[in-house]
Parts: structure tokens; C-alpha cells; sequence
């Protein structure tokens, strides 16, 4: 099983960390994450989708523009487009990238959010209408005459796209999402399926629950983690970094944003909130410390140590059976060109020797 790296741009240079400034959407900053990236030897980088954040899909037609091999992971929230138009505008992107698509479904967690899209559905008709929505999208992408659909939230007929994915193997689709609705439409449609950093307790059953889910339907699908690896040349330089990056996130809390709020709207977020109430620093070296004080706000935990330890504790959840890594920084662009130098080869060669092992053994 091979390994994948995922990083992330965003609009412009912000975390946790790092409060935003500037335009909202830079230009400079973008092209310079995508070059980074790339350089680094990621597969792929993330870019986000949020009820307030500039378009994900132009956003990530900008960074294929000055990239020549990079992937990229578009966030996209089902139900705003009609699904046969998202699915022409993927397979679009996809021929002019020639291949480097893949889409990421965030079908929504928070009520709140949501209502600022004039959406009022529940989370229980949000994971249903993203089944029926993600139905539509495949066929749009594979059937070669028109087809019908009649659903409780689409009804389509004779729809037909000309347009297909670049690839024969189509446009992966990852999927996020830690209730048990989404676990169930996670079976059924994830090609990958995302989680956040969690102890290795915890991925191992949602890794079990999803497999489960996935085999009603005949699937075998691959799983990601998320993490924020905080990397220095000893692991008490590390564990410093790690308790500047909270007194910073902490003393900054009200120019970013990044405050907890009075209530955890989803359950990715109190799956994480329950792994920080056992402690700061967890199995090997997992820190919970940001998670606790924003309130798990998205990818907020992570791996902390030497670049040797931290490719080794990434080494036991692909033991799990974590394939891809979604790693991004506090320090977004710098963090991103430490990774790609002193993070990614160290567990792609562990990878590689644990597969080369495997298949001496067999």
C-alpha cells in the first residue's frame, strides 16, 4: 500500500498562529504554497471550503495554473450547486489539469454555518441529500447516454455530460464526517475516507466502522489522517515549540478567531474534545493542547518530536491503516518546505521498507 501526502493552501498566510492580513484572497501567497508544495514532494494540497471563504474550485484552478504535477484536494459542500453542474465543472478542471483532481466532501456539521448559506436542513437530511448528490455527480462522470434520477432531494432527467474525468479511474472522492449518518454515506461513496488526528484507539474503530459500512456495498476504501506535525532537531526543542504555538494561539484568540465555541456542533470535533480530556500528550507523542483551547476547531492536533520520531509515530498509524497524510503547519509556507525536506521522505523509506518486509515474509 503506498503512501500519499496531502498539504493545504489557503487564501492567503493565516493559522492559529498567525492572524490574517492583507487581501483575501493573495495571489503571491497562493502561488508560492502550490510551488512549495510541489517542490516538497506532496501528491496533493487541500483547499478549503467555508460559508465565508473565497471559491474553492477557482481557487484551486490558480495553484494548477503555476504547478506542473501537484494534485489537488477541492472541499466541496454538497446540495448549494446542482450536482450535475459541480460534476461538470470537476471533470472540466480535471481535463486542464490533465488528471489532478480529486474532490473532498464536507457535507456540514454546523447548523449555524450553514444557515449563512440560506441552508436550514438538518444534519440527518444533509447526509441524505449528500447520498443522493454524490448518485447524481458518478453518473454524470460515467454514463455515456442520459439517465434519470428520482430522489427525495433531485429529480433529474435525461442528464448527460459530454465531459468525463480525465482518467478512466475517474476523480477520487475522499469524504469527511464522524456521525453515524456519515458514516453510512461514507460506505457507501468514499473512495477515501478523512479523519482527523486521533489516538490510535480511536482511528482503529473508525476505521473498522467505516470498513464495515463500505462492505454492504462491495468497497475496500483508503483512509486519511489529518494532522499538524511540530518537527525540531531535538524533541525538547519540539515540545518548546509545541507550548509557544498554544501561549501564541492563546494570546491571539481574538484577531484570528480561533476561539472555542459555547457549543461543539460535530462530532469530528467532540471525538477529538474526548481524546484532550485524557490528557495533553497522548499515545506516543499526539498533543491535544491546541484542540482543548479552540474547542477542536478542524485539524487542530498533533505529532510532536524530532523528524525521526514523527515519521515513525505516522509509521504506526499506517500500521492502522492510515495510506494518505494530510499535514499542514502553523506556520503555513515554512512548515510546508519542512515537511516536504525532513518529514516526507523519512516515511516514505520507512514505508517502503515495512512493504518490502511484508512482501519478503509472504
Amino acid at each position: 500500500m503506498s503512501v500519499e501526502f496531502i498539504g493545504y493552501i489557503g487564501s492567503r498566510n493565516q493559522s492559529e498562529t498567525i492572524p490574517p492580513s492583507g487581501p483575501v484572497i493573495d495571489l503571491g501567497h497562493i502561488e508560492a504554497a502550490a510551488k512549495i508544495h510541489e517542490n516538497g514532494g506532496f501528491d496533493r494540497t487541500l483547499i478549503a471550503f467555508h460559508s465565508n471563504s473565497p471559491e474553492s474550485i477557482l481557487l484551486a484552478q490558480h495553484a494548477a495554473s503555476v504547478t506542473r504535477e501537484l494534485g489537488l484536494l477541492i472541499a466541496h459542500r454538497p446540495g448549494f450547486n446542482a450536482p450535475t453542474i459541480a460534476a461538470r465543472q470537476l471533470a472540466t478542471l480535471d481535463h486542464l489539469t490533465r488528471g489532478r483532481v480529486a474532490l473532498h466532501v464536507i457535507t456540514g456539521g454546523s447548523d449555524v454555518e450553514l444557515q449563512a448559506d440560506g441552508d436550514h436542513t438538518t444534519k440527518a437530511q444533509r447526509y441524505a441529500r449528500t447520498s443522493e448528490y454524490l448518485d447524481i455527480v458518478r453518473s454524470e462522470w460515467t454514463s455515456e447516454a442520459p439517465f434519470d434520477y428520482a430522489g427525495a432531494f433531485y429529480d433529474v432527467r435525461g442528464a448527460h455530460s459530454l465531459v468525463h474525468p480525465y482518467r478512466a479511474s475517474g476523480i477520487p472522492v475522499y469524504f469527511g464526517g464522524s456521525s453515524d449518518e456519515a458514516i453510512a454515506v461514507a460506505g457507501k461513496h468514499a473512495d477515501v475516507y478523512a479523519l482527523w488526528g486521533e489516538t490510535y484507539e480511536q482511528v482503529s474503530e473508525t476505521v473498522a466502522r467505516v470498513r464495515a459500512a463500505a462492505a454492504r456495498h462491495g468497497r475496500v476504501p483508503r483512509f486519511s489522517l489529518s494532522l499538524r506535525p511540530i518537527v525540531a532537531d531535538t524533541e525538547e526543542a519540539a515540545w518548546a515549540r509545541a507550548d509557544s504555538i498554544l501561549e501564541t494561539a492563546r494570546a491571539l484568540q481574538d484577531r484570528t478567531g480561533f476561539v472555542r465555541p459555547a457549543e461543539i456542533p460535530n462530532e469530528g470535533s467532540r471525538r477529538l474534545l474526548a481524546a484532550a480530556a485524557q490528557g495533553t500528550r497522548l499515545d506516543k507523542r499526539l498533543w491535544t493542547g491546541l484542540a482543548a483551547l479552540t474547542g477542536a476547531r478542524g485539524n487542530s492536533t498533533a505529532l510532536v518530536g524530532t523528524p525521526d520520531q514523527v515519521a515513525e509515530a505516522l509509521l504506526d498509524y499506517y500500521r492502522i491503516g492510515i495510506s494518505t497524510f494530510l499535514i499542514r503547519g502553523f506556520d503555513p509556507l515554512l512548515d510546508a518546505y519542512i515537511y516536504g525536506r525532513d518529514l516526507i521522505p523519512r516515511v516514505r523509506a520507512l514505508v517502503a521498507a515495512e512493504e518490502g518486509a511484508r512482501t519478503e515474509a509472504a
